[in-house]
C-alpha cells in the first residue's frame, strides 16, 4: 500500500492513455448532474484541462475513481487481466476500473465531469449560508450554498474529521446560518475517507485552569448546544455518509430526515469502551428506530454496522454502491432542491414538532450523565489506555 499512496501523490502525472496525463487532486463530494446523453467530448476534454489547475489531495479513494472513469470513458469496461497479487499498484486501479461494471463511455464521461466541477468548486473560497450579504469563512468546514442546497463538509481529512471543540463551535453557527438562508435543503457530509471518526480524544487533554471539573462542565454545556442545533433545524436535513461513521456523528443520525450511506461505510458507537454512554438522543432514539435489542447492541455492547446492517435497522435511508454513489445522491437532493420551501419546512414541523420538547429533555439528561461519566475513574482509565494503545503504534 506504500506503493500506492506514492503513486498517487499530489501533482505527480500519471499516464491514463497513450496520448494523456491528469493530475490527481483533492476529494470533495460529486454532484452529479448527468443526463441521458451523458456529457460532451468538449466537456470531457474540458474537464481534463481543469484537473491541472488544482492543488489539493484528495486520497486514494478519489484518485482512484478518477484513474476509473478515465479508463471508463476512453476505453470502455475493463478489458486488461488482472494483475498480481503483490502488484498492489496495478490491483488497485484494476479493481477500481472493473468496479464500473457496464457503465457506459457516456455515463462514464459525465461521472467524470462531474467530479471535476465538484473538485473545482471546492476550492473557492469557503463561505457559509448568507444572511445578511456578508460571508463567513470557517476553518474545519466547506460550506457552500448552490442549487437551494447548503452543504456543511467537515473537512479535517487528515485526522479523519475528528471533532474538535473548534468544530462543534463551527458546526453550531454553520446549522444556524443555515436554517436561515434561501436554501431549500442542507446536506451534511465529510471530506475524504471518512465521513467522521467521532470527537477528538485531544479534547480530553486540554485541561483549564478550572480543572478537569471546569472541563468536563464546559464540554458538556457545548455538547448540549451542539445537540440542540439539530433538534431545532427548521429545514430538511440530510446526512450524506460519504465513509466511516463513529461516536456522535453516528448518534445523531436519528435527528436527520434521510440519511444516504456508501458501501463502504459503518456505523460504530463505543461508549462502553472508553467509559462513556450515549449522546445525541440516541438513548431515545434508537430503541424507537430499532427497537431496544438491536439498538443495546450498538449503545451498549460496541456493534459495529455496515451499511447494509445499519439500512436493515433504520438507522440509514438508503445504501449506495461506492461507483455510483455521489452522482446518485446528488442527482436526487437536486430534485428535492426544486420542491417548495415552505411546504418541506413546514412538513417536518408536523413530522418533528411533536417531540422537540421530549428530545431536548433527552439531550439534558444525556449531558448530565456524560459529565459524570467523564469525571469518573473509569472513563479517564480508559482514554489513557486509548492513548497508550494508540503510542505504541
Amino acid at each position: 500500500m506504500a506503493a500506492l499512496i506514492k503513486l498517487v501523490s499530489p501533482w505527480r502525472f500519471h499516464r491514463f492513455t497513450r496520448a494523456s496525463r491528469a493530475a490527481f487532486i483533492p476529494c470533495v463530494q460529486l454532484h452529479s448532474t448527468a443526463s441521458v446523453m451523458g456529457a460532451s467530448v468538449e466537456d470531457f476534454n474540458t474537464a481534463k484541462e481543469k484537473l491541472g489547475t488544482l492543488k489539493n489531495d484528495p486520497g486514494n479513494q478519489v484518485k482512484l475513481k478518477i484513474y476509473a472513469l478515465f479508463k471508463q470513458a476512453t476505453q470502455g469496461p475493463c478489458n486488461i487481466p488482472k494483475p498480481g497479487m503483490l502488484d498492489f499498484v496495478n490491483k488497485a486501479k484494476w479493481d477500481a476500473w472493473k468496479s464500473l461494471g457496464s457503465v457506459s463511455q457516456e455515463e462514464a464521461r459525465q461521472q467524470y465531469v462531474d467530479l471535476i466541477e465538484s473538485l473545482v468548486g471546492s476550492e473557492a473560497p469557503a463561505v457559509a449560508a448568507q444572511t445578511t450579504g456578508s460571508s463567513k469563512a470557517f476553518q474545519t468546514l466547506l460550506v457552500t450554498t448552490e442549487n437551494n442546497i447548503t452543504t456543511i463538509r467537515l473537512n479535517r481529512p487528515e485526522k479523519k474529521n475528528a471533532i474538535t471543540v473548534e468544530m462543534y463551535n463551527e458546526l453550531i453557527e454553520a446549522l444556524d446560518l443555515a436554517g436561515k438562508d434561501d436554501s431549500v435543503i442542507t446536506v451534511i457530509t465529510g471530506n475524504g475517507d471518512y465521513y467522521c471518526s467521532g470527537n477528538d480524544l485531544n479534547n480530553f487533554t486540554k485541561i483549564p485552569e478550572g480543572g478537569v471539573e471546569q472541563m468536563a462542565k464546559q464540554s458538556g454545556e457545548l455538547l448540549r448546544r451542539y445537540v440542540n442545533a439539530y433538534i431545532d433545524f427548521p429545514k430538511p436535513l440530510i446526512g450524506v455518509i460519504n465513509g466511516p461513521a463513529v461516536g456522535v456523528s453516528v448518534t445523531l443520525l436519528g435527528l436527520f430526515d434521510v440519511v444516504y450511506a456508501t458501501e463502504r461505510a459503518t456505523f460504530h458507537t463505543p461508549f462502553s469502551q472508553l467509559g462513556q454512554s450515549p449522546e445525541g438522543c440516541s438513548s431515545y432514539l434508537f430503541p424507537k428506530i430499532m427497537g431496544t435489542a438491536k439498538a443495546s447492541e450498538m449503545l451498549l455492547f460496541n456493534k459495529k454496522l455496515t451499511a447494509t446492517q445499519a439500512c436493515e435497522v433504520g438507522l440509514v435511508t438508503e445504501v449506495f454502491p461506492e461507483s455510483s454513489f455521489q452522482s446518485e445522491v446528488w442527482t436526487r437532493l437536486k430534485a428535492y432542491a426544486k420542491l417548495p420551501k415552505n411546504s418541506l419546512a413546514l412538513s417536518k414541523q408536523l413530522i418533528r414538532g411533536v417531540e422537540k420538547e421530549k428530545l431536548h429533555a433527552v439531550n439534558d439528561a444525556e449531558v448530565e450523565r456524560l459529565v459524570e461519566r467523564w469525571l469518573s475513574d473509569e472513563c479517564m482509565q480508559a482514554i489513557m489506555t486509548f492513548f497508550q494503545a494508540k503510542s505504541k503504534l
